[in-house]
Parts: C-alpha cells; sequence; structure tokens
C-alpha cells in the first residue's frame, strides 16, 4: 500500500498544508493563511487549557486536596479547596456591582509576585554581577595562553583553573571595557558633560550595536533553520519518501 495513503501519511500531508499555509504569508496576506493562522491560535489555546491544569492545577492544588500527591494512604488538605473560590472572585471584574471583589485575589497575587520577584532577580542576576568581577593582571606569563584541561589530573586542573593566563587577562580587559563602557552610555539621570566620559558613551554605544548586531544575525539563522527544517519535511519526508516512495 502506498504510503501516501496511509494515516501516517495523511497526517504528513496536513502538516505539509499547513506549512504551506503558514509560508504563504510570504507573498502577501490572503485567506489560505488565515485560515491556519486561527486554526494554529485554535489549538495553542487548546493545549494551554490541558497544560495548565496537567502541568500546574492538578498536581500543585487537585493532588494536595485529595491525597494523591504524596506516599499511599496520604492525606489531602482541603483547606486548598479555598483557594477555588478565591480565584474565582478575579472574574468578578466584569460585575460592575461586585467588580470591587476581584482586588482580592489581584492583591493576593502581586503580593506573592512581588515577593517572588527579589529572589528571581537575584537568582538570574546576582551570578552575572559575580562573574564581572573578572582579574584583568595575569599570574603567570608564560605560557600566555591556557592549556588545555581534558586529560590533565584534576589536582593539576583546579591549579590551571585557578591561574589568570595572559590571553584571558587580555580577554577580561576587553570585558570590563565593554562592561564600562555601555554602563556609562546609560546615564540619562544627569546630564554628561565630561568629554571622556562622553567618548566612552559613544564607545558603548557602538558595542551595544555590534551586541545588537550578532543578536539579530543569529535570529536570523535561527530563522532560516527552521525553514530549512520545513522545506526538508515538505520536499524529502513528504514529497520524496511518502508521495512518490523514494529514498533519498
Amino acid at each position: 500500500m502506498n504510503a501516501f495513503l496511509t494515516v501516517a501519511g495523511i497526517k504528513m500531508t496536513a502538516g505539509v498544508l499547513a506549512t504551506l499555509g503558514l509560508y504563504s504569508v510570504l507573498y502577501r496576506e490572503n485567506k489560505f493563511y488565515r485560515f491556519f493562522e486561527h486554526l494554529f491560535l485554535g489549538l495553542a489555546a487548546g493545549y494551554s487549557i490541558v497544560a495548565f491544569w496537567t502541568e500546574n492545577l492538578k498536581e500543585g492544588w487537585w493532588d494536595n486536596i485529595v491525597g494523591s500527591s504524596g506516599t499511599d494512604g496520604a492525606k489531602g488538605y482541603f483547606l486548598y479547596a479555598l483557594l477555588l473560590p478565591i480565584g474565582f472572585m478575579g472574574y468578578l471584574v466584569f460585575s460592575k456591582r461586585s467588580s470591587w471583589m476581584s482586588r482580592i485575589p489581584i492583591g493576593i497575587i502581586l503580593g506573592f509576585w512581588s515577593g517572588q520577584q527579589v529572589q528571581v532577580w537575584w537568582t538570574r542576576y546576582g551570578p552575572q554581577i559575580y562573574d564581572s568581577m573578572k582579574p584583568i593582571v595575569p599570574t603567570v606569563w608564560s605560557p600566555p595562553f591556557r592549556p588545555s584541561t581534558a586529560s590533565m589530573d584534576p589536582n593539576l586542573a583546579a591549579q590551571v583553573n585557578n591561574t589568570v593566563y595572559l590571553s584571558q587577562a587580555l580577554t577580561n580587559i576587553i570585558f570590563l571595557v565593554t562592561l564600562l563602557s555601555v554602563m556609562s552610555y546609560f546615564l540619562f539621570s544627569f546630564e554628561v558633560k565630561n568629554k571622556i566620559i562622553l567618548r566612552i558613551s559613544t564607545l558603548g554605544r557602538y558595542l551595544l550595536m555590534i551586541g545588537f548586531g550578532a543578536i539579530f544575525g543569529s535570529t536570523v539563522m535561527m530563522r532560516f533553520a527552521l525553514l530549512i527544517d520545513r522545506m526538508y519535511f515538505v520536499w524529502v519526508e513528504w514529497l520524496f519518501k511518502t508521495v512518490l516512495g523514494l529514498h533519498v
């Protein structure tokens, strides 16, 4: 039986039609693209509802009520059921008479979220602040480059990792110059008249443009990688292997 007529082949054909429909927007806005756009948004909305229950509510709320999240015979904590009416109070924002009650769950969520963000901020930016303090003076001058520690003894590898070589010191100097110049570019709270700081700020602007250009370039390459993958799916996986039955 032709692989094109199987269930897998029909599913693959539907995927090809969806791919062509979404990429048809590159030509212009059309109804074919609109159909698959709405289909994708509908599927994403349905998937999000199921994922919200299975990955959040069931494990963090329902299992705690019925006691199925613990060991065998674990008792449930029925106080978790009080979270349900508090959550439904948020939907009272659509009622003109009782909209004030929606502020209660919103205030609770904002309070917990604000406290959590302090820890999230430090977890995200604390290591970056620590890593920005790099040594700029080499501890050894020869050899100038850091040797590979792949096949070294662990004690010797630890000693190499704690040594600042000349190449590392130069790299750290470039890093610190980039960091300080970029930070000086964001001195917007007061007027800067010092010519040295202005030149450093200009250098920071150029370095920012280089960084944004690299990010944009990597984004374009990621889009091309996605395009190549989808075209491989359309031409090789579907057309040659499924429709024509060829092995390439």
